[in-house]
């Protein structure tokens, strides 16, 4: 039998405080950092932190709030977990959750518990609210919404239920009498965000007019506030949210956080998908996605984005495919560079030209298309290189010395020193490659692939040496060849004495032999191929990348860009080295894998043109 822990005495907190408390804090996060906890099902299990046992029997359920330990019979939430793991007492528990919590611990007072009443009595009022904009919505004047919703945006009257989705009526007061009638008062109503008045007097009148409606919830999953899409397409606000006050604060509240912070803990993979609006994170969550949210209409803040990575570490920013996108990437990437750590980072998806969430899946195939690009989202430093560098040409010293100055000064935003680090390595060896490929460029007359183009995708025109960095960074780094060698093998550069360096690294791996450069360099000049021989001599220096590193996963994902169709060598899918070898299943998805690298590739190329056109 499980015994309950509770306070033995307390003082007076207001009705509502500890509820809210709770909310924020999950309780596997909480007590993950006294007990080794592993997911199991929908629980959380480890060895008890209070009896000795070899079998764990300590279980930790996030969505009830609770823990259970059958070893010592102790259960309850995570104060009552404090106070018998770490001996405090009730209110010495609460003061230190609030405090990570970020809540001010109220004063046992009159005026405060008054306070948390007001504010229970403001979402009883939002919780009405949603009820009166359900119902409407399935009455008579709603017809339009309801067509809207199905027609336009196909949902069914089932994903209406799921969403909470309603209907304010073309009406000033309809809502406003509804809720008096219930009991609630004006100032109630206002302070909710659902009635104002006039700056020039008169009647208080609805906030919501002819507008479907969307309910925001808080993070224990209260209706707290509204959205509202114009159903008049001449109407000056297409989008319009509830006014900020006590109960709602647009900068510290994203749509659906709670249905997906809970789709992640019960098993989606991966952290939040954050997009850019309500219909996004509804047409993703109806088509199986139900890790999406929103933020509501403004940039993601340090608070929303807080709010992301508590939910998980590595986020996809999953943006409309356009300028406005393209900045709303750069916002967010600016927020978030300097809260980088070694278990947090962001991931950014662009999608295509003028297309948001909802249009790509309405596409044939839009489902497989999507989970491809969110898969293959990139990270924050290939944002932030190609952002830098094509900032303004670098045709001259100066504006070089502009550049190095800028990569550093973004590195230095980084607080934590160990990422830091790593930024300014990764982001010095990019430059210094880059600017070997404008030398030999300008030598050939051909121009540096990357050079002013959009960081939407690949040019299709690359330098005559591209490629050769990847190749480099190869040799000097075999864990990339033990773990992505048939990437490598596959990929097609369409410089031949680039290729003829892929081709030597593996020939002579597959003899047993030790590879550098001065090796290979000397099988060239033997060779009689003078210029693959000055190409390995002349390269810079680069640190060598290990496997599965942030480095390690861009460098991956800059060497698919010349996986292409065109005329494959059948040979070098096997020339990898004998302890990487595969089995017969394993070579047919990497097959699949690779003939569907071209059309990806094509789509991303013709979306950077685009860009570049604009």
């Amino acid at each position: 039998m499980i015994r309950q822990i509770g306070p033995m005495s307390m003082t007076r907190l207001p009705d509502g405080f500890l509820d809210e408390l709770k909310s924020r804090l999950r309780p596997s996060d909480v007590i993950g950092r006294k007990v080794k906890l592993k997911r199991q099902g929908k629980e959380w299990v480890g060895l008890s932190p209070f009896t000795s046992e070899k079998t764990p029997s300590f279980y930790v359920n996030d969505q009830k709030g609770i823990f259970k330990d059958f070893s010592s019979g102790l259960g309850g939430d995570i104060i009552a977990f404090l106070m018998e793991a770490e001996r405090l007492e009730f209110m010495e528990a609460v003061e230190q959750l609030a405090e990570e919590a970020g809540l001010d611990l109220p004063r046992a007072s009159p005026e405060e518990a008054a306070r948390y009443d007001r504010l229970s009595r403001l979402k009883q009022a939002c919780a009405a609210a949603t009820r009166f904009f359900q119902e409407r919505l399935h009455a008579p004047d709603g017809a339009a919404a309801r067509a809207y919703l199905e027609n336009m945006r196909g949902l069914s009257p089932e994903a209406w239920a799921r969403w909470s989705l309603g209907f304010a009526p073309d009406d000033w007061r309809q809502l406003f009498a509804h809720l008096t009638a219930q009991g609630f008062s004006e100032a109630e109503l206002t302070a909710a965000g659902l009635a104002r008045r006039s700056d020039k007097g008169g009647e208080p009148y609805d906030v919501f007019r002819n507008r479907i409606i969307f309910p925001i919830t808080d993070p224990r999953g209260d209706v707290i506030a509204f959205g509202g899409r114009a159903m008049d397409p001449d109407d000056k606000a297409k989008y319009l949210n509830s006014p900020e006050g006590d109960l709602f604060h647009k900068s510290r509240v994203l749509y659906n956080y709670r249905r997906a912070r809970s789709a992640i803990e019960y098993g989606e993979r991966g952290g939040l998908i954050v997009c850019e609006g309500y219909m996004d994170v509804i047409a993703l969550g109806e088509a199986g996605f139900a890790n999406a949210v929103a933020p509501l209409g403004t940039a993601l803040t340090p608070e929303q984005l807080h709010l992301v990575w508590k939910a998980g570490p590595d986020p996809v920013m999953c943006f409309d495919g356009d300028g406005a996108g393209l900045r709303a990437a750069f916002r967010t990437l600016d927020v978030a560079l300097p809260q980088a750590q070694p278990d947090r980072s962001v991931y950014f998806c662009l999608l295509p030209e003028g297309m948001d969430p909802d249009d790509v899946l309405r596409q044939s195939g839009g489902h497989e298309t999507l989970s491809r690009a969110l898969e293959q989202a990139r990270p924050m430093i290939e944002l932030l290189w190609q952002r830098e560098r094509d900032a303004e040409p670098l045709d001259t010293p100066e504006r070089k010395a502009g550049l190095e100055a800028r990569l550093r000064s973004a590195a230095a935003r980084i607080e934590h020193p160990g990422v830091r680090s790593a930024y300014e390595r990764d982001l010095v060896s990019r430059m210094r490659d880059h600017f070997w490929q404008l030398v030999m460029a300008s030598r050939k007359g051909g121009r540096v692939p990357g050079s002013r183009r959009s960081p939407l995708g690949a040019n299709k025109r690359p330098a005559k040496t591209a490629g050769l960095g990847l190749v480099m960074r190869a040799l000097v780094s075999p864990d990339l060849i033990d773990h992505h060698g048939e990437v490598l093998a596959a990929a097609h550069f369409p410089d031949a004495d680039v290729a003829a360096i892929r081709d030597a690294l593996f020939d002579a791996l597959n003899r047993g032999e030790v590879v550098d450069r001065a090796t290979l360099s000397a099988h060239f000049t033997q060779a009689g191929n003078a210029r693959a021989a000055r190409l390995l001599e002349d390269y810079p220096d680069m640190p060598v990348l290990e496997a599965g590193t942030p480095a390690a996963r861009e460098w991956l994902i800059a060497l698919e860009h010349f996986v292409v169709a065109e005329d494959p060598d059948p040979a070098r899918e096997v020339r990898v080295r004998p302890e990487a070898t595969r089995s017969p299943e394993e070579w047919r998805v990497l097959h699949r894998r690779v003939s569907e690298r071209p059309a990806r590739i094509a789509r991303l190329n013709e979306a950077a043109e685009d860009v570049d056109r604009s």
